[in-house]
Formats: structure tokens, sequence, C-alpha cells
């Protein structure tokens, strides 16, 4: 590929599509030409890059002729119609969906864990889902400095963001009417009420009780990690947040861990960030308003388990619109 690439966003007009042209901007990423897609509804409307105005395209199979990298988030059924196409075209494609994430000829990467992954790409590359990635973000340098993980209990909180927009337009209007003594408006994206509530269910539930967001953790975490024994039991829960991930993790280890040396081993990890001083007022551990709009996932509240023998619990916590998609995706690319 030339020093300058073409580089195709599908799904342009969406949350993740909008941050992944700003992570291009923002890391000078080497665009020499940018082709932005999206449904027919959207073709002819425009998107800012570098001061410029470029027209958003339907996106077809034909839409990838001399395309180098075409980062996809337009969801999973898209992904499938149109990213191989993208691939026989001669891109590589990063796709941000579930579409091809345990698909044994495609890695599943986060480029701080498993980079090497990038080289067994055969035209797609699978983006994780972003609570695996926020997860692994703290997990990693344990795993690394302890022998290596053998399991994972974990509950996630997760911000009605990571539902889209309409997840954001639902906790707003329920607040509002509550703050104005009006009716809630209709429920639409779900179940329960979300405002003033958490909601134990992200994703659809499967026939072992789990919901498919948490088994994603489970299959995701063993592909990207190599650990093939790896279990994880997940709860993921959806609380009234706007933005940014949250995930209390409980890890065992191979080795005996201590708290010291894994503070050590997140302080010298790349795209992660230690907070964690009980003892300072107020006490210093990461929340969610923390990592908005951030880069880096932020790791605190790191103690001994007092159940289980070689473990560790704490807490981490990361934008799941940048790091746990958009962000990713072009770090990927930037690997390529």
């Amino acid at each position: 590929m030339s020093e300058l690439k073409h580089v195709a966003v599908a799904g342009a007009t969406g949350a993740v599509g909008v941050e992944i042209l700003n992570c291009l901007e923002q890391r000078n990423f080497p665009v020499g030409e940018l082709t932005l897609l999206a449904s027919a509804r959207s073709a002819g409307k425009t998107l800012t890059f570098k001061g410029k105005e470029i027209t958003i395209k339907e996106l077809t199979k034909d839409s990838f002729d001399g395309v180098d990298v075409a980062l996809f988030s337009a969801g999973g059924g898209i992904s499938k119609e149109f990213g191989p196409a993208a691939a026989a075209a001669g891109a590589v494609v990063v796709d941000n969906s579930s579409a091809f994430r345990m698909d044994e000829n495609v890695p599943l990467i986060v480029p701080e864990v498993n980079p090497e992954a990038v080289t067994e790409h055969s035209g797609i590359i699978a983006n994780p889902n972003c609570t695996t990635i926020v997860t692994l973000m703290g997990l990693n340098p344990l795993h690394k400095a302890f022998g290596g993980v053998t399991g994972i209990i974990a509950s996630s909180y997760q911000a009605v963001s990571g539902s889209g927009a309409q997840g954001l337009i639902e906790l707003e209007g329920q607040v509002n009417a509550i703050v104005k003594g009006e009716p809630l408006p209709e429920k639409k994206v779900y179940p329960h009420q979300i405002a003033f509530n958490v909601i134990p269910q992200v994703d659809v539930f499967l026939e072992n009780g789990y919901t498919k967001e948490e088994m994603k953790m489970h299959f995701e975490g063993a592909k990207i990690l190599r650990q093939p024994n790896l279990k994880a039991s997940v709860t993921c829960v959806r609380v009234p947040v706007y933005r940014s991930h949250s995930v209390s993790v409980t890890a065992i280890f191979n080795d005996k861990p201590s708290v010291e040396a894994a503070r050590e081993a997140i302080r010298n990890a790349p795209g992660v960030q230690l907070a964690d001083d009980p003892t300072a007022t107020p006490p210093l551990y990461p929340t969610p308003l923390d990592c908005a709009n951030q880069d880096d996932c932020i790791v605190g509240r790191i103690r001994e388990d007092v159940v289980l023998d070689n473990a560790l619990t704490f807490w981490v916590v990361g934008d799941q619109v940048r790091k746990g998609a958009a962000l990713n995706a072009v770090q990927i690319a930037e690997l390529l």
C-alpha cells in the first residue's frame, strides 16, 4: 500500500462512525482519500473531516474499488453482506460488529493485548465487544504479571450510549418526565424504566440463563488471550449513565498476585492508567465521568480477593464509544 491510504468508513453517520472520523483526524492517520458510506437515506449528506466537507455515498458492494482500509460500524447484517465484498476488492476490513468475531479465520484484536494477531488476517479483522475491550485493558497487564488468568467473575455497569442515540433519548425523556411530574414516555429501547434504575439485562437471554452480551466476554476473552480454557461468569447491567462502561472484575491467576505488583503492572501498561488510593481525600478511584471522551481506560479498587485463592478484584472504566469501539478500530488500522 502507498504511504497515504484510501480509507472507507461504512456506517459513517452513526455514533461510532463519527467517532472513527474524530480518531482518524486526531491521531493524524495517513488518509489520502476518504470515502464515507451509509444507507441510501443518508447519501448526499455531508460530514466534516479536517475542515473539508465530504459527501456521504450509498453503501453498495461496488463501493470499495481502490480502498486500502475499510472501517465498518453499521451492524452485523451489513458487515456480513458488504464486508466480504470489500475484502474481495482488496481492502482490509476492520469490523466493529459481532459478525466475524468468533470466526476462527478472523483475528480478534485489542492492539495493546495481541497486536501480533494482525498478521493473521485474510482480509477481515474483528473489533471485540466494547465490554470485553474495557475489561481486557485492565486485566491483560495482570494476566502477564501473574502467570496467566484462569477464570473471571465480572459485573459490568454499561452506559445507555451503548444502545446508540435512542438509549440516550430514552433516558433523557424519562428523567425530564419524572422531574416535571409528567407521565413517562413509551419505552422503546429498554424493557424497564432506565431513569433512576438499573436493568440487569443487556442483550437477549440464551438457554443457559446468560445474555449474549455476557457470553461475549467468555468467548472473546479466551480467543484474544489465547487461553482456550478461560472461563468468564459475567453479569451485564444497564445503568443510567450517558457514556463510559465500568466493570467490576475478580480474576484468578496461576501465580499468587499482590496488590503492589498489580499496581505496578497497570502503571507500566500502555493505554491504561492507575487511579487507586483509598486513603486519599476524597478516595481515588475511576468513575465513568473520568473516562468520557478519553482514550485510556482507568483501573482502581485493586485488592486481594477474600474468597478465592490467587485472585484479585479490581474496577476498570473506559469510554465504550471511543476505546470500546472507534479508537480500537483505528488502532488496528494503524497496526496494518
